[in-house]
């Protein structure tokens, strides 16, 4: 395959990007950066979680990764119509994971992920329409199911339009499958992927992504829960994402359109991570007081809003914003991806305790090493460009996420695949 790939430079993207390179795919990535050294240096910061400098070298000077300075945001990428052409003609598949996560602003996610998204899927459709599109992989949320309790909830049943959404990212990444589905149409080869709440990975401690895991570490820390101890959490680490996805993309003939990236019957409970945490030494036990959940949610709304305590308003938005996926107790069939991967997730109380430990310790801050010179001295440019010496004059450049990765400090003992597949 030859993917083009959004969202190298987010999260899920660097581990889907580290796992297509695994595989022996050659991936074009879109980075926003003002040159090209500055995009080499945000793939750098990227992938490091996964990959040494000398495999991110090897990547970029084989051509097997390769970057294109665009936004999604703007028509064609902003892209002349010649490297756009080329674009079209030398890509067979597509893999859209950038998105916004702003679960508070309506506007940055439909600017990002209904209007961006709409930008890569008019690229799918003109490689279609030269019929060269072999598959389209699309990167969802489980938050598309909507306003909901105490279910569990398979793929075809989830997308429900007379259900309201807890938020601006849940309302906007509905429409984006609604735009994939109505624009590549049902003769297109596409994989829709639903990720649940992503937490961490299983095989380490270490991650680049705080966000959810902040809210995790402050609940964590709090004597008092008010929560139903039994409340189940669709959680799963990100190797499982990526791994799971780049197969489906990867597969033959994937047997379904939509899968959930989930816990499913398996996801844990508050009191089964709690247990865990205070059985590795990290927390104590809380005490959980339900009837307090209405209280507590109403708090959190006021307290988001005081824009005279900063550092309290913050950190009540963050969980504010949270709220509804925690208390809604609302977990989503599986059984799809594992039967078809044969990839199944690990169990957030079997790893939580060393993401907890790691988040607390760096002070939610992963230790980024600078950009080595063995990536920074190369001579690699926008593959639109014509720098370098890639296949059909392509320039050589880099792109997103994984499934064996591993962090730089351990990713030399993973040496990358070569060639293409």
């Amino acid at each position: 395959m030859a993917i083009f790939l959004t969202g190298l430079t987010g999260y899920l993207g660097s581990y889907l990007t580290a796992h297509f390179l695994r595989a022996g795919q050659e991936v074009t990535a879109l980075v926003r950066a003002s040159d090209a050294d500055a995009a080499r240096g945000r793939i750098w910061k990227s992938l490091q979680l996964h990959l040494s400098a000398e495999e991110v070298a090897a990547a970029l000077s084989e051509d097997r990764l390769r970057f294109v300075r665009g936004d999604l945001r703007q028509a064609r990428f902003g892209l002349g119509a010649t490297p756009y052409q080329r674009l079209v003609d030398e890509h067979d598949t597509v893999v859209h994971a950038a998105a916004s996560l702003n679960r508070r602003s309506s506007r940055v996610c439909f600017d990002v992920n209904l209007r961006g998204g709409l930008t890569v899927i008019q690229l799918a459709q003109a490689i279609q329409a030269r019929g060269g599109l072999r598959r389209y992989g699309h990167v969802s949320t489980v938050a598309i199911a909507g306003q909901r309790e105490r279910q569990v909830v398979g793929e075809d049943e989830a997308l429900d339009w007379a259900r309201s959404d807890y938020d601006p990212y849940a309302r906007t990444k509905k429409f984006g499958e609604h735009l994939v589905d109505e624009l590549l149409g049902p003769e297109a080869s596409v994989v829709i992927g639903r990720p649940s709440i992503v937490l961490g990975d299983s095989r380490f401690p270490e991650t680049t992504q705080f966000e959810m895991v902040r809210a995790f570490v402050g609940l964590g820390r709090v004597p008092v829960l008010p929560f139903d101890p039994e409340l189940r959490l669709d959680i799963v680490p990100a190797n499982f994402v990526a791994e799971a996805f780049a197969k489906l993309v990867l597969a033959e003939s994937p047997q379904h359109r939509r899968y959930h990236l989930s816990a499913g019957e398996s996801a844990p409970t508050f009191r089964e991570v709690t247990d865990a945490l205070a059985e590795a030494g990290q927390a104590r036990k809380p005490l959980y007081l339900p009837r307090l959940g209405g209280p507590a949610a109403r708090a959190l709304k006021a307290a988001s809003n005081l824009r005279q305590v900063p550092a309290l308003s913050k950190g009540a938005a963050l969980m504010d914003v949270f709220w509804p996926y925690l208390e809604w107790d609302v977990v989503f069939d599986n059984s799809r991806v594992v039967s078809e991967t044969g990839v199944a997730p690990a169990r957030f109380p079997d790893y939580c305790a060393g993401l907890y430990r790691f988040a607390r310790e760096g002070g939610f801050r992963y230790p980024y090493l600078p950009l080595p010179a063995v990536v920074g001295d190369l001579d690699t440019g926008d593959w639109v460009s014509g720098g370098g010496t890639g296949r059909a004059g392509c320039g050589r450049g880099g792109a997103s996420p994984e499934q064996s990765a591993a962090p730089a400090s351990r990713a030399r003992a993973l040496p990358l695949a070569k060639g293409g597949a």
